[in-house]
């Protein structure tokens, strides 16, 4: 690219950047091979039409803001981090949600895409405050948050409807003066 970048933000060992339609390919063969993975918690596009609807709304929707997470070394997608329900105003917040794929999980990959996506957030979208909503049984999303400096603000019983039921959840929280720059 001729001494530019792709990606919004860098880290050692990952770059955040916008989905585009053209990663519906490389995005659902990665949401296949990481079924097992995701659910019961997550249920990410697994055809191409899912993938351009799930696409469109993050790319067209100024309420969201979806990023994924790619391997420096090749380019590969490792994962994706989205911005749900952005309130602009007095409230200046955000939603996250987030899936490693299978192939990168364990590797510490979207420990750095969230912490690129936060310091983003906080900067470039102007937020001040970030929620991760997680349902109390996954370990590994629970994980993230707090190495990623979220705090544990409380809980809220049938908070979401994931896969035909009221799920509780556990809420998590960051804010832009918790975050060290």
């Amino acid at each position: 690219m001729h001494g530019t970048t792709p990606y919004l933000a860098e880290g050692t060992t990952v770059g955040i950047r916008h989905y585009t339609y053209e990663d519906g390919a490389e995005f659902v063969a990665r949401a296949r091979e990481s079924k097992a993975l995701h659910q019961p918690w997550l249920f990410p596009p697994a055809n191409a039409a899912a993938y351009t609807s799930y696409a469109r709304r993050l790319i067209e929707d100024p309420t969201k803001a979806g990023f994924l997470v790619c391997e420096r070394d090749g380019g590969g997608i490792a994962g994706f981090i989205n911005i749900n329900n952005i309130v602009e105003g007095a409230f200046q917040c955000g939603a996250l949600g987030y899936g490693a794929f299978a192939h990168t999980a364990g590797r510490g990959l979207m420990g750095e895409g969230l912490d690129l996506v936060v310091r983003h957030a906080f900067g470039g979208l102007g937020l001040h405050r970030l929620e991760i909503n997680v349902q109390p049984d996954n370990a590994a999303s629970i994980a993230l948050a707090r190495r990623c400096g979220f705090r544990l603000e409380g809980f809220s019983p049938d908070f979401l409807f994931i896969d035909g039921a009221w799920r509780d959840h556990e809420r998590w929280a960051v804010t832009a003066d918790m975050i060290r720059t």
